[in-house]
């Protein structure tokens, strides 16, 4: 009696990657062909790409890719709305109709090969296999101290992550089904995947030098991501405000004994500086703390709009091409 083989959706999210996407999308079709050829995946397994609404010729590109062969095709979102929508879109369009899904992004610095070791991990019982460097030497001790810092930060913060993993992984679709539920607005996969939990595996390689083009996460984006990831998934910055609270409540309490006790002993002293430095620290303080509450206030209520997190514009395949808003 045969097995039957999963049907893999490769997702690959493109923002203006006109130079680097002629050089890795022939080498992803190579991987599938050779997991094809070594019957560990569908012969119907295909290569998504995610158009997060470039402004250059990337879509034109996508097309041309799905023309010359069956195993590319494409969709393309109603405007940029950033990298983790776009890997969000990928992976809602692909639930139905394929068994296992691998996000990458396209260019080229994850080991594609890598994803032989995926498939096989999933064939072994794993629904989720996370792709994780093995090193960061090749990075420099600037990018490597922010890098591993981010995700030190976010432990600290109580959002739980997979150490030096990004967005390459694997993700049957059974994970996913489940994955729909989750409903956030303010997306961080590498901390929602691993709330949904199921068996996992992780498989380690060595990321290579981008092949072309500039990267689109630069510190600001990444240091904008780690405050999404925190913000989205942890209440701990608010119970630091609160034990900040306390402390600076017990700071001052003292302070107010203290001035009791001098007054009592007559050696007041008048003096601005030191009134004028409690209250600065004070209001420093006061600020901080509204200004964390403030922003989780202001993703609540982002929340609560329930606006669409990805909408497709275009596809390149036979289904319908009008706009079509997920939720």
């Amino acid at each position: 009696m045969s097995v039957k083989l999963p049907c893999l959706c490769l997702v690959i999210p493109c923002y203006n990657e006109e130079s680097v996407l002629p050089i890795t999308a022939p080498l992803f079709l190579e991987e599938i062909k050779h997991l094809i050829e070594k019957k560990k995946i569908s012969d119907k397994s295909r290569i998504m790409f995610v158009d997060d609404g470039s402004s250059d010729d990337t879509w034109k590109i996508i097309k041309k890719l799905s023309q010359e062969n069956f195993h590319y095709f494409g969709i393309r979102q109603s405007r940029n709305r950033g990298h983790q929508n776009a890997v969000l879109a990928g992976l809602m369009e692909a639930k139905a109709d394929y068994d296992i899904t691998i996000s990458i992004d396209c260019d080229g610095q994850d080991d594609i090969r890598v994803m032989d070791d995926m498939v096989e991990s999933y064939l072994g019982g794993n629904e989720i296999v996370y792709g994780v460097r093995s090193s960061r030497a090749r990075d420099t001790f600037f990018k490597r101290f922010t890098a591993e810092s981010f995700y030190h930060l976010l432990d600290f913060m109580g959002v739980e992550t997979v150490f030096n993993h990004a967005d390459y992984r694997l993700i049957s679709g059974r994970v996913l089904n489940e994955f729909e539920n989750f409903k956030e607005v303010n997306l961080f996969l590498r901390g929602l995947i691993p709330l949904v939990g199921f068996q996992s595996d992780i498989v380690y390689y060595e990321r290579q030098e981008r092949i072309a083009g500039k990267s689109h996460y630069p510190l600001k984006k990444m240091m904008a991501l780690a405050f999404d990831g925190i913000t989205s998934l942890s209440i701990k910055p608010i119970r630091l405000i609160m034990g900040l609270g306390l402390l600076v409540a017990g700071i001052s309490f003292l302070g107010v004994i203290w001035s009791v006790v001098v007054f009592l002993q007559g050696k007041t002293v008048s003096g601005w500086s030191s009134t004028v430095s409690i209250l600065c620290f004070l209001s420093g303080v006061q600020l901080i703390c509204t200004g964390v509450i403030g922003e989780y206030v202001g993703r609540i209520y982002m929340e609560t709009k329930r606006r669409p997190r990805y909408i497709i514009s275009e596809r390149t395949d036979d289904r319908e091409q009008d706009a079509d808003t997920k939720n």
